[in-house]
């Protein structure tokens, strides 16, 4: 498995969150089929493959010219994103729109061929503007059936996110606007340089002390310097409770990446209310954390059992856990091993530390290796331009009816649309937010800064809906 820090933390923060993440049963859905063509990009072959999308008509009024309310599916099971996108379902009732939520190609069950579409020679159909495309003849599709043009609005969280802001940039004929949040459409070569992600992350664990980042950093070679020996591997692994015992430096590096992978989640699902997307865990997740990373002077065997105590609360939260189970987390899903093929293709996403701005130790990032472990993995070279060349880049100043909206405690946030970009196309920062907040249910305990974007939201769709 890669171990490059982008295919690491997009595949597995993003589609592991999401493919584990349980569910929310009170929303209520049809599941339908559409016939996509394999190629969009061909007059040579017909060939199509059944494309799974989710859909509730109950609140529509199709006579009166009321929207469709679309998501734009990213990597993942479409059925976990629409339990937990519920201001889609918050708001249809209210314009009477048609709910859609369409599921990405090589993604849940949308697979072309079956269980050998990750196969090499199968794979290559896989990529945002074959999906994009997708949405494009779905939303026909709907609107063909009923013989009118409805207004499309579009809405998306991260990845979904991007592709709903492309998709609007891309076919403005096709949708009225889009709601992208968490989209970070600038986390590409040359627009946002790699250590953002990780010096966003680091704020949100410095905002609750400072302390509580300098000993996560601190950390990191403490681990090191107490497994260097046989017996500095069997107390971590007895302190820690560890499933599988710290034998090999493999084991080792494990450990470190599976740290690594629970802090960047922790940023994203850092919500001001309890939550049970990987496992369950409280209201503001980085607080409790950090509160047992509080002391000034934590090092050698103190820190790293204080470390452990703050770990525990993202992995036994409910004390029902046996052990930590950091080797399995790196089982590959079906998912991830899409998402990969599209960080070795076109989803290029830089990443390092430098280990003074974040709570890492520095880590540079090697294009040549990356493009090397793809290569070893596909057969396929990335494309680090890809996106920019095909998307425009930072170049957006045409676009239209676009709301980006990012939370300031996302750390992805790092490359987003922070600034507007035109008249319409409008950049929203949500304080105390984590990722793509407000495109879930309603909470009593979410900040105001959700509460009035959720409003304007309504506002805007409106103004979109009657243009």
């Amino acid at each position: 498995m890669m171990q490059q820090p982008p295919l690491l933390c997009f595949s597995v923060c993003v589609v592991f969150l999401l493919s584990v993440g349980h569910t929310h049963s009170q929303y209520v859905f049809k599941t339908e089929y559409f016939d996509a063509k394999l190629d969009h990009f061909t007059f040579l072959s017909n060939a199509t493959f059944k494309l799974r999308y989710l859909v509730n008509d109950s609140y529509w009024s199709p006579d009166t010219n009321a929207p469709i309310f679309f998501y734009t599916g990213n990597e993942g099971d479409i059925t976990l994103f629409a339990q937990n996108t519920g201001f889609m379902w918050e708001i249809a009732p209210e314009f009477n729109a048609l709910v859609v939520f369409a599921e990405h190609r090589f993604y849940g069950e949308s697979m072309p061929f079956g269980n050998k579409s990750y196969d090499e020679g199968n794979i290559g159909y896989l990529s945002s503007s074959q999906a994009l495309m997708d949405y494009v003849d779905l939303i026909a599709e709907l609107k063909h059936n009923h013989n009118k043009q409805f207004p499309v609005v579009l809405f998306g969280g991260s990845y979904g996110g991007m592709l709903a802001a492309w998709m609007r940039m891309t076919y403005p004929a096709s949708v009225a606007g889009a709601i992208a949040s968490s989209a970070p459409i600038w986390q590409f070569p040359g627009m946002t340089r790699c250590n953002s992600f990780y010096r966003v992350l680091t704020s949100a664990f410095s905002r609750v002390s400072h302390k509580c980042s300098d000993n996560i950093r601190k950390s990191w070679k403490t681990i090191d310097d107490i497994t260097k020996t046989d017996e500095g591997k069997s107390w971590l692994s007895s302190t820690w409770n560890l499933c599988e015992p710290l034998q090999s430096s493999e084991n080792v590096t494990a450990l470190r990446n599976y740290l690594d992978n629970v802090y960047a989640n922790l940023g994203m699902v850092n919500y001001p209310y309890p939550t049970d997307f990987l496992a369950p865990l409280p209201g503001h997740p980085v607080r409790a954390v950090c509160k047992h990373l509080l002391e000034k002077d934590l090092k050698g065997k103190k820190l790293l059992s204080a470390l452990f105590q703050g770990v525990s609360v993202y992995f036994n939260y409910t004390g029902n856990a046996t052990c930590l189970d950091y080797a399995s987390a790196y089982q590959p899903s079906l998912g991830d091993n899409g998402w990969n093929y599209q960080a070795c293709t076109e989803m290029v996403m830089p990443i390092c530390t430098d280990g003074k701005h974040d709570m890492y130790e520095a880590i540079k990032w090697n294009f040549t290796e990356y493009a090397d472990d793809c290569y070893e993995e596909y057969r396929v070279k990335p494309d680090p331009f890809h996106v920019r060349n095909l998307y425009g880049g930072k170049h957006i100043s045409t676009a239209s009816n676009i709301i980006f909206s990012n939370g300031e405690l996302d750390p992805w946030s790092c490359c987003g649309v922070l600034h507007n970009v035109s008249d319409t196309a409008q950049a929203i920062v949500l304080a105390d937010a984590a990722h793509h907040l407000d495109l879930r249910a309603s909470n009593p305990a979410d900040p105001e800064s959700v509460v009035e974007a959720r409003k304007y939201y309504r506002t805007v769709i409106q103004q979109w809906i009657f243009q």
